[in-house]
């Protein structure tokens, strides 16, 4: 029987179905025959239990199971036979009036967009590159120093300089009271690492064990603590200890401490730079990707379902409850959010459905789909940057779902390839130090 598909609008469609009444009673009847093999009674033995009580205890919850179950076949028929992408749950109402005997519902839905891809040719797109310097080298060299730094007590007669580890007391009032947070006993911190506000590093500079001293801290208009962010403080410090730092050598010793084998600057510095450029090569894809999905993006013409924007919001929200959980936040995965912080959500989440859309239709239309030798490569680079990379590959090659983001990331790739190679490209070569930081 030919299906009959309404257009309400843009991709709304509704259908109409009819069940027989005959199989759904039958089906209720049949449901509670089994139940009641199964079904505990007071009075009755197992399997005795009368089918009038059977139906009247669960009768309802049966005959809503049955009806739902065959709305679902039903629906599915039908958009199997006139060939429907359906997006999204369709939206199932009974209808007052149907043919005798049958039941009839209305089923309103959306349907996947058509998606049309503009000329890619006609859209500029900066791509960008960049290189390890020396410098890098030399300040990743200095970071790995830090990271075995140690410290001795200076004498008393120094006072507190850049690098030096100190423990103080201090206390702090605005208009001579005192503030949440603003006291504190044996604090410590390293000068000059960024640890504290700028006027509060540079006044602890050049006090000595047992000195106390008063000044002045204004507070950031940004300040994270919005009940003194922007207000002027008095604070009272007190140097307790002020221990250097002794840096190591870049010696034999501090060579091999880092696992280079044969203990020389040269290896060391190679290895250094290897680590960056990998570094180097996945920031710079994260960047060129993010590029080429924008302008895939404004090639691309289609209606986006409101229904997947829907989806996209709600999973969004569960994130969001999921990372208030994880930072400890008391119920939080109980909490319902509110509606309004919900919509919050949704531009970004039409914007990822859009992306996703576009892309699906571009992997599928030009073979875009990760070959076997691309999702083995991609393996084998990420887990080079670890201690044991046959372990991590194994880690990943056994695991459907680690394998699954692998091959939306390689598809991801893909994808970038593809539109780079088409469009009108601006290449920029950034500094290492901007890259890193961007």
């Amino acid at each position: 029987m030919a299906v009959t598909v309404e257009t309400l609008e843009k991709l709304e469609r509704r259908i109409t179905l009819t069940i027989p009444a005959t199989d759904i009673n039958a089906e209720v009847e049949n449901r509670l025959k089994k139940l009641s093999r199964t079904v505990k009674a007071d009075g009755f033995r197992p399997g005795k239990v009368p089918m009038s009580f059977v139906a009247q205890r669960y009768g309802y919850s049966v005959q809503y199971e049955v009806m739902n179950d065959k709305v679902g076949e039903a629906f599915a028929s039908a958009a199997n036979e006139a060939q429907l992408r359906v997006a999204g749950t369709p939206k199932i109402t009974q209808k007052e009036e149907a043919p005798e005997g049958q039941l009839a519902f209305d089923a309103t839905f959306e349907i996947y967009p058509e998606v049309k891809i503009g000329d890619l040719s006609a859209i500029e797109v900066e791509r960008v590159t960049s290189e390890v310097s020396d410098e890098a080298i030399d300040r990743t060299v200095d970071i790995l120093r830090k990271q075995r730094r140690t410290f001795a007590q200076r004498p008393a007669a120094e006072g507190a300089a850049e690098g030096d580890r100190v423990t103080i007391d201090f206390e702090g009032k605005i208009d001579g009271e005192p503030f949440s947070g603003g006291k504190a006993d044996g604090f410590q911190f390293l000068i000059g690492e960024g640890q504290m506000l700028e006027q509060f590093d540079k006044a602890v500079r050049g006090m000595k064990v047992g000195e106390s001293k008063t000044f002045p801290l204004q507070f950031p208009e940004d300040y994270h603590g919005k009940d003194v962010a922007g207000k002027e403080a008095d604070f009272l410090v007190t140097m307790k200890k002020i221990e250097a730092q002794h840096l190591p050598a870049i010696d034999e010793a501090f060579v091999k401490s880092l696992g280079i084998a044969d203990g020389t600057v040269e290896a060391m510095r190679a290895d250094v730079k290897k680590n960056l450029e990998r570094e180097i090569k996945f920031r710079v894809l994260a960047r060129n990707k993010a590029a080429a999905m924008e302008a895939l993006v404004k090639a691309a013409e289609l209606d986006v379902p409101k229904a997947l924007v829907d989806a996209e919001v709600e999973r969004m929200g569960e994130a969001a409850r999921e990372d208030l959980k994880q930072r400890g936040v008391k119920d939080a995965d109980k909490a319902p959010i509110p509606n309004d912080m919900l919509q919050l959500f949704r531009p970004q989440a039409e914007r990822r459905v859009r992306l996703g859309l576009v892309v699906a239709e571009l992997v599928r239309s030009n073979n875009l789909q990760a070959k076997p030798d691309q999702l083995q490569s991609h393996i084998e680079e990420m887990s080079q940057s670890y201690e044991k990379p046959a372990e991590v590959m194994r880690w990943y090659l056994s695991d459907r779902q680690r394998m699954a983001e692998v091959e939306a990331v390689v598809i991801e790739n893909n994808v970038t390839q593809y539109v780079l190679e088409r469009v009108k490209v601006n290449d920029k070569a950034l500094p290492f130090d901007e890259l890193m930081t961007a």
